[in-house]
């Protein structure tokens, strides 16, 4: 009797992050024509879980007659972080790492390994490793695992940290692990929907516990008159 071997995997493309990237690039592409509405909250924890401190605001990312892109702060913005203090590279983060990474312009940046494959939510996915080759001063970058469907390339799931970690002698700033979602929301092209960390952050003075969360809605093309609403 013969024994049954088990059907071998299949391999990814040997061009992978390349496809990857010009997904990606597409993908950043169309949301650059779309309106949406982006809500962050940040709570400080304590030792027991309990917030202590938040901050949270909510921002229009709309276009002017012109199409010129602009936000739109909705309502007031809550400052009540008790020992946390926001920095540009957090904002920066919010805006330009944790919806969206590995474009085509920013693929040089990075070294990709394969590694394997995974089922998301009922797709199969190739996963990759995305590093960057090396810290640029003054820039921000991904570090972290990505999920990408198989059929067409889209990254459909984000697991990583911003980086660098920033330490002088007299000042640390720090960034927690996040996680970021996504869904297809133009029946194409897969957006950010929802982004979500929980972490200890180490610093010299002592540990503090943070949650974070940036939920993404109300994706409408600019000129349209449908919306696409995130739940």
């Amino acid at each position: 009797m013969l024994l049954a071997v088990p059907a071998r995997a299949q391999d990814p493309p040997a061009n992978l992050a390349k496809l990857v990237a010009h997904r990606e690039t597409e993908t950043e592409t169309e949301r650059h024509e779309y309106t949406y509405r982006q809500a962050v909250t940040i709570d400080e924890l304590d030792g027991r879980g309990a917030a202590r401190g938040q901050y949270r605001e909510t921002r229009d990312v709309i276009f002017s007659p012109r199409h010129d892109r602009t936000e739109l702060v909705v309502g007031n913005v809550s400052h009540g972080l008790k020992n946390l203090i926001l920095t540009e590279e957090d904002f920066q983060d919010i805006r330009n790492i944790q919806p969206l990474v590995l474009t085509e312009d920013r693929l040089w940046n990075y070294e990709t390994k394969f590694r394997g494959d995974e089922t998301i939510d009922e797709m199969d996915c190739w996963v990759l490793q995305v590093r960057p080759r090396q810290i640029l001063q003054g820039q921000r970058f991904f570090d972290g695992m990505i999920w990408v469907d198989k059929k067409e390339y889209n990254i459909v799931r984000m697991e990583g940290q911003a980086v660098p970690q920033i330490r002088t002698t007299k000042t640390e700033n720090l960034f927690p692990r996040f996680t970021t979602l996504r869904k297809p929301l133009d029946g194409k092209h897969w957006f950010p929907v929802y982004t979500f960390a929980d972490d200890t952050l180490q610093f010299r003075t002592g540990p503090q516990r943070i949650r974070l969360r940036i939920a993404y809605s109300n994706y409408k093309r600019f000129g349209a008159e449908s919306t696409l609403i995130v739940k």
